[in-house]
């Protein structure tokens, strides 16, 4: 955890960074599809890439409720720059944090600090997206390891990855016979597809990770223990779905940010548009429904630090932060009018970008169903 000064410092660093260098490099990302390598190298320095790693493996250790305050920031830029740090922040690095061995720890946590060894996180297979306790990808017991089958779908960072944390059935069907195995690229059987064509967030790369017979060896297993992976994934998921609320809304106030000044300049009717009523109250909608996200996020995060059960209240933050920001999205391009339809102005790609966010880490209909059911279990109790 930062001091108080080490922490404004930070985040002033980190909003200068996001200003100066990844803002106005959004468009080339965009045209690209590819991040700079200088860039790359600059989030490495600043240790964008460990944020969420402890201090002891060269990670800042944040706590929740400076990940977050990061993450804000972060978010006001094109989401390909967060993306490919992110998976070394969330669900890339939590599952070595939470549940791997000192050794697997210490073998692995260093390089994703650093962001030299890039993590991805393969749950999702075509058939299995939302019901995570169903996965399909086998892993055979055989002498000295296992042997895995199966694809892993829509993996983000798989084409950068030197990593990658696999769900994997080892025993009975459903939730208990799920295993986690941190397996490297290059290894025997494994291959990844070309990048997905994806409607918005350019520069931030997926695809299919194929394992064909594919061989790890049995320190590869999480924790030397089969059957804790779908645990691994919700723990990581709960930490993660804190952190895209956070980006939700940095990009919501981007959005915002946009929409506020092209309306103080757009002049129609003999004035700028901001001083007609219906724009206003686009504005104030939007403000107000981003200071609501705020909120939540913020007070989600403390009470996560604090210790409590967080799990609930990181699903009422993602529900609504990644529904928000499709909502701000929206009125920002019916402001900018015919502008916003346009690539020349950010709002037309953050209009596609953002809308991922209701879709990973949990959908907003699964957000729904587990928020539900924790108010149901809190009632028989």
């Amino acid at each position: 955890m930062l001091d108080p000064e080490t922490r404004t410092l930070f985040l002033e660093t980190t909003h200068k960074f996001v200003n100066e260098v990844l803002i106005p490099a959004e468009a080339e990302v965009s045209e690209t599809d590819q991040i700079p390598a200088d860039i790359v190298k600059q989030m490495q320095d600043l240790g964008l890439f460990g944020l969420s790693i402890p201090e002891e493996f060269g990670g800042l250790g944040l706590s929740m409720s400076d990940e977050v305050e990061v993450a804000m920031i972060l978010g006001q830029a094109s989401p390909a720059f967060r993306s490919l740090a992110g998976t070394n922040i969330g669900i890339g690095s939590q599952a070595i944090i939470f549940g791997g061995s000192d050794a697997q720890r210490a073998k692995y946590l260093p390089d994703m600090a650093s962001g030299v060894l890039i993590g991805s996180f393969a749950l999702t297979e075509p058939d299995v997206g939302s019901d995570a306790a169903s996965v399909k990808t086998s892993a055979r017991k055989t002498e000295g390891g296992y042997i895995l089958n199966g694809t892993k779908r829509f993996i983000t960072n798989a084409p950068e990855a030197g990593l990658f944390t696999v769900m994997a059935r080892t025993g009975e069907p459903g939730a208990k016979g799920v295993s986690c195995f941190l397996v490297e690229a290059g290894s025997t059987g494994l291959s990844v597809g070309p990048w997905d064509k994806k409607m918005g967030q350019r520069g931030a790369h997926t695809a299919d990770v194929i394992l064909q017979d594919s061989f790890v060896p049995d320190d590869a297993l999480l924790g030397g223990q089969e059957g804790t992976g779908f645990t691994a994934a919700m723990r990581t998921l709960d930490k993660g779905r804190l952190h895209i609320s956070a980006i939700c809304a940095g990009a919501a106030r981007r959005l915002l940010d946009e929409a506020l000044r092209y309306a103080n300049e757009r002049q129609q009717f003999g004035k700028p548009i901001a001083e007609f009523q219906l724009v206003q109250a686009m504005l104030a909608e939007s403000q107000t429904e981003l200071y609501a996200a705020e909120c939540m996020i913020r007070d989600a995060a403390r009470r996560r630090d604090a210790g409590e059960n967080a799990g609930t209240l990181a699903s009422c933050c993602k529900l609504y932060a990644s529904e928000m920001v499709g909502r701000v999205a929206d009125r920002a391009v019916q402001i900018f009018g015919g502008a916003g339809y346009m690539a020349e102005y950010p709002i037309e790609r953050f209009y596609r970008d953002v809308r991922l966010f209701r879709l990973y880490e949990g959908t907003s209909e699964i957000q729904k169903i587990i928020i539900a059911k924790s108010m149901l279990r809190n009632l028989d109790s």
